[in-house]
């Protein structure tokens, strides 16, 4: 490659977004991916042991569509969005049975108190605390636990005890929720294809060289010069040394990958043996009610799309301590907790055979998205600060502040990013 305005770094949705607004203004663009896919964490697989339905790894719906620009986008195209507030039932099981009425309204209330008291927490004066920590000083409540799991292990990823309470707040889920009946890896790779000539696939940037007026990267098809760079990989890849950078970041940079570890998300899909659907109605989630915080904890979404199979999810410590005991350790955890949930009848209801997500082992992301510490919300925003007179910038979903771990935050951080790389090019930053 040669002449090339801008390298971006990284393929998934933020480096596809990037890559395709750069191409739209006639920008000479390198959209180099290390793996032999483009789409990062959103990917669609069709797994022999789903029967080849399509199963999502990574990211399945469009969260705040009224916000989300792929929404937008996706509705402009004439893609098939599915509401999922339309179809979608919680079940919570209580000691072995159903939840009552009146106790699915105690955990709605109790819900309601706690989101109540910690957002304004969050907004109070003072030190920034953990998620736990601003729990802990609340009345008990036997909900606590799994709004506390499904608060902070599921949606943000991440231990409560580690997790910033002003991010959390920054970063609720509110909106609609949109579903690509297809998968939405499926989704962005239609909506988001990149442009020719410009994806070299398995090309993974080593070491990133920004201290001149040109960057220059490091791959195994040999050295990439270009005007300005755009690094879209995870924050656990750059703290872990995955691409050096010469000269070293700066201590905000630097500062700002440390506060911003990666949180774990996991997912174990099971199919069904025979026709039992256990009872339960197409794309419902079913919990458990934890006997107390901190509790092992996974999440079912029964026959999604209304197809033959259930996804359970976990998160946080759990998914990180199942990461490293394996894919059999895992599964075991999937149908014990299907066996406290519905007894012997889930052992006959679902096939030998699973699929089991890898973001937390895998070397390209290690992990599934970022979370800041305590005190440390505002370093999604140094993360996304323009280095070099814009001729380095990060993007992708740790660096949108209320947006984070999205698609979302993804694409409008790499929009930001390639607008100041393009204005770098062009010398409008100089």
């Amino acid at each position: 490659m040669s002449e090339i305005d801008v390298a971006i770094v990284g393929a998934g949705v933020a480096g596809l977004a990037a890559a395709a607004w750069l191409a739209r203004r006639g920008a000479r663009v390198a959209l180099l991916e290390a793996l032999p896919r483009a789409g990062g964490r959103a990917f669609t697989d069709h797994p022999a042991a789903l029967g080849g339905a399509p199963f999502d790894h990574g990211a399945s719906w469009l969260h705040n569509a009224e916000r989300n620009p792929l929404a937008r986008l996706g509705r402009w195209r004439g893609e098939t969005l599915i509401d999922t507030a339309r179809t979608r039932r919680r079940i919570s099981i209580v000691d072995g049975r159903r939840a009552s009425e009146a106790e699915l309204a105690a955990r709605d209330a109790a819900a309601e108190v706690l989101e109540t008291a910690l957002i304004a927490r969050a907004d109070a004066p003072g030190p920034d605390p953990s998620f736990a920590a601003a729990l802990d000083a609340l009345p008990p409540n036997p909900w606590h636990a799994n709004i506390e799991a499904i608060e902070a292990t599921l949606i943000a990823a991440a231990d409560p005890a580690r997790l910033s309470l002003a991010d959390w707040r920054a970063n609720r889920l509110e909106g609609t929720n949109l579903l690509p009946p297809d998968g939405f890896g499926a989704y962005v790779l239609r909506l988001l294809a990149p442009p020719p000539r410009t994806l070299s696939l398995t090309t993974p940037v080593s070491r990133l060289d920004w201290g001149g007026h040109e960057v220059v990267l490091a791959t195994p098809r040999g050295a990439i010069r270009a005007k300005a760079a755009i690094v879209t990989v995870s924050t656990g890849v750059l703290a872990a040394g995955g691409i050096s950078f010469a000269p070293a970041l700066p201590d905000m940079t630097a500062a700002a990958i440390a506060a911003l570890p990666m949180g774990l998300l996991s997912k174990v899909a099971l199919r069904a043996a025979g026709e039992d659907r256990l009872d339960l109605p197409p794309g419902c989630f079913v919990e458990r009610r934890l006997d107390a915080r901190g509790e092992p904890f996974m999440a079912f979404n029964a026959w999604p799309r209304g197809r033959d199979h259930v996804i359970g999810f976990f998160g946080g410590e759990t998914a990180w301590a199942l990461a490293r005991a394996g894919t059999q350790a895992a599964e075991d955890f999937a149908r014990a907790e299907l066996t406290r949930l519905f007894g012997a009848r889930a052992a006959r209801a679902f096939a030998p055979g699973v699929v089991v997500t890898d973001w937390g082992s895998h070397p390209r992301f290690l992990g599934a998205y970022a979370y800041p510490l305590p005190g440390a919300a505002s370093a999604r925003r140094a993360l996304a600060t323009p280095l070099a007179e814009g001729r380095l910038t990060f993007a992708g979903e740790a660096c949108h502040p209320t947006l984070a771990g999205t698609v979302a935050g993804a694409l409008i951080t790499a929009r930001m990013a390639a607008r100041t790389a393009w204005s770098a090019v062009k010398g409008k930053g100089k």
